[in-house]
């Protein structure tokens, strides 16, 4: 009798002859030898046998039959984490065969399979007798899991990473649900399988009840295809797909449809949508997009996508520190009603490169971009069917100095030409040139002031004034339609976002902000601006705030304390009648998440706005307890006194099982669409193929 005695069992009862990985260590806190073939290890005993590593309360080890006798508890750990309790076993020295009664078998720390005897088979396959899994933890307060999986027998190919049941019996709650004679699921090791997915449940006013069961194919270690299958008693037969592959250069994704329904009959729907981006060496990346539809109402029929207007790409960028290169064409497709694709810019091409530098002789920091940017409409019609070409080259400089007082000075200046060619409009000449430069001067004067309990504050009064020359022949306005006046373009030289339309005359950019920092974690800002100009060109309409000699007064405000974020920007004129006004507010606690905004804009009929426009909507998630989360979300239309759509969500989610129940309307109908409502289920189970729900309690067990 000994404490704690160690021996190299293998080398001294086996043979020294074995190799070393071979041999087995065992620990105990006695050992003894009876009839010089048996050996007796109690108390604590542990044994090394390579990876593995098995626990117990007594083993005997037989030199004749070359065979372990062991008595538990039990517990045998191997390399991937896979853990076998046992009462009782009787195995083979190499832990690899043999026999454990009253066993089970935990795969990933998540899969437990209990059975009344477990076979251990060449290390590879384990077979459990009248077996029982589940992901669940089952104790004294919850004896019954919430699921669970009873078969006559189970069979864990370990290589394969697969489980094997006959006979299962699925039960919820202790209830059995349905009966399947051989099933086939992965085990929660295995990343990537062939095989069916979980199903969902997904059912509409428009296509009826529908349940949604994908299949993956596995194509290899970075391939896979999805297909899912959508079937409905009434209205629909849907088979979705996806692909996706990822390379050493990069990644691809393509989902797509076909469908026959009864919504649209006698036509095939369906869409493709895809996306790609790949590094294709010194520094270029290449991209693409594919959007694709077969009808306007295919995506909200089919929960798809919100998007109105389809957009494929394919292009090439280059981002380096000095300079940035663009190059790609564009296809857009409208499913707006009212919108006539053929009059719509479907297809265009823009070229962008464009270059940082420090000027020798002036100083500072300069600019030089080329850019091209085609226009082609599919329509003939003069001026309906316009197509134009326009090739730029812009130079810009920037130079700041530090005057008296802390007031910083700033020079700028720009120069721009462009050339366009023009086509189907009989307004314009074919040909048209253009030079346009800008010059500026600006001011600003930072004041900072921290009080004696650490308040910072900080006030920043900036003045900036701005000269362009009111001419140059007129062009065709393709892409500065729809201007924003905000604070980040509050003391831009050119406020129109595009290149057709240039901002002119003399005026005066006037603006002061406030900041105040508290050291008790929150902050808080307010920045007023306005544009006075010299004379009223007639540029900007009434939408944009920027109309008239005075633009509106611009005013924001935001405070920001922790999970707490409000956010409000406003446009208002001498009346205080608002132009624009949008006010968000964001909270995010631990339970409780709120994300809600209100817009107003008011009507202007150059941005295709007829109508003033006020709306509501919110976002919000509460959750009720460690296990149940609720969602909520709407949008809703004041000037029509109605909603546009709104949902309700709940989640359920545990150590072994989340469900998720959601409902949605849409109010809002057009020519291609109706009022919809949606309802969705989808239960997902641990311990398959994935891996456990981090962070997720169990049930109250100790």
């Amino acid at each position: 009798m000994m404490r704690r005695l160690v021996l190299v069992l293998l080398a001294v009862l086996c043979g020294a002859a074995a190799h070393a990985q071979d041999m087995a260590t065992l620990v105990a806190d006695r050992v003894s030898i009876a009839a010089d073939t048996t050996l007796i290890a109690d108390g604590n005993v542990q044994v090394y046998f390579g990876t593995t590593r098995l626990r117990a309360s007594r083993i005997s080890f037989s030199r004749t039959s070359n065979s372990l006798i062991i008595e538990g508890p039990i517990i045998i750990v191997d390399a991937s984490g896979t853990i076998l309790i046992a009462d009782q076993a009787d195995l083979k020295t190499d832990l690899r065969n043999g026999i454990l009664k009253g066993a089970r078998l935990v795969l990933d720390q998540q899969l437990q399979l209990a059975a009344a005897q477990i076979n251990r088979v060449d290390g590879r396959y384990t077979q459990l007798s009248r077996a029982v899994a589940s992901s669940c933890q089952v104790c004294a307060a919850y004896p019954v899991p919430i699921w669970e999986i009873r078969a006559a027998r189970v069979v864990h190919d370990q290589q394969e990473h697969q489980l094997y049941f006959d006979k299962a019996q699925f039960r919820v709650a202790g209830v059995p649900v349905f009966y399947i004679p051989r099933l086939r699921m992965p085990d929660p090791t295995l990343k990537r399988a062939t095989g069916f997915l979980m199903p969902s449940i997904r059912s509409t006013s428009t296509l009826g009840p529908g349940v949604k069961i994908p299949y993956f194919i596995r194509l290899g270690d970075s391939r896979d295809v999805t297909l899912t299958p959508y079937l409905s008693t009434t209205a629909t037969q849907t088979v979705d797909l996806r692909f996706r592959q990822k390379t050493q250069s990069g990644d691809l994704e393509f989902n797509g449809a076909v469908t026959s329904d009864t919504l649209v009959p006698g036509l095939v729907r369906g869409y493709l949508f895809g996306a790609g981006n790949f590094t294709v060496g010194d520094g270029y990346r290449l991209s693409f997009g594919l959007q694709s539809v077969s009808d306007a109402a295919y995506l909200l029929d089919y929960g798809k996508a919100q998007t109105d207007r389809l957009r494929s790409s394919v292009g090439v960028t280059r981002t380096r520190a000095r300079s940035y290169l663009n190059a790609q064409i564009l296809q857009f497709t409208s499913l707006r009603p009212g919108e006539d694709n053929a009059t719509l810019p479907s297809v265009v091409g823009e070229f962008t490169l464009h270059r940082r530098f420090s000027p020798a002789i002036l100083g500072g920091e300069g600019g030089f971009q080329l850019q091209s940017y085609s226009l082609l409409r599919t329509s003939d019609a003069d001026q309906a069917g316009r197509d134009t070409a326009r090739f730029t080259a812009r130079a810009d400089w920037r130079r700041n100095w530090v005057l008296p007082l802390g007031i910083t000075g700033s020079a700028l200046a720009t120069w721009t030409g462009d050339f366009y060619k023009i086509n189907q409009d009989s307004r314009f000449p074919t040909t048209v040139t253009r030079a346009t430069p800008v010059a500026a001067a600006e001011l600003r004067w930072p004041w900072a002031k921290t009080t004696a309990r650490g308040v910072s504050h900080v006030i920043e009064p900036v003045v900036q004034f701005v000269y362009s020359p009111n001419n140059g022949n007129a062009v065709p306005n393709e892409d500065s339609t729809l201007v924003e006046f905000d604070e980040g373009n509050l003391f831009a030289l050119n406020r129109f976002p595009g290149s057709d339309a240039t901002e002119r005359g003399l005026r005066a950019n006037i603006g002061i902000g406030w900041t105040r920092y508290d050291p008790a974690g929150w902050t808080a800002g307010l920045a007023i601006g306005r544009v006075y100009r010299d004379r009223d060109l007639g540029q900007f309409s009434i939408g944009s705030g920027l109309r008239g000699r005075t633009s509106d007064w611009l005013m924001t405000t935001q405070i920001t304390s922790g999970g707490l974020s409000l956010t409000d920007r406003a446009l208002f004129g001498e009346d205080m009648a608002l132009t624009k006004n949008e006010l968000r507010l964001t909270l995010a606690r631990e339970r409780l998440g709120l994300s809600t905004s209100l817009l107003w804009l008011v009507a202007d009929p150059a941005e295709n706005r007829a109508l003033d426009t006020s709306e509501w909507a919110m976002d919000a998630r509460y959750a009720f307890s460690d296990r149940w989360t609720g969602q909520i979300n709407w949008l809703y239309d004041h000037i029509a006194d109605r909603g546009t759509s709104a949902g309700v969500g709940l989640q359920y989610q545990s150590d072994c099982v989340t469900l998720d129940l959601s409902l949605s309307r849409r109010f809002t109908s057009s020519t291609s669409v109706t009022p919809t409502t949606d309802f969705g289920l989808s239960v997902g189970l641990s311990g398959f193929g994935g891996s456990a729900k981090a962070g997720v309690s169990r049930r109250g067990c100790r």
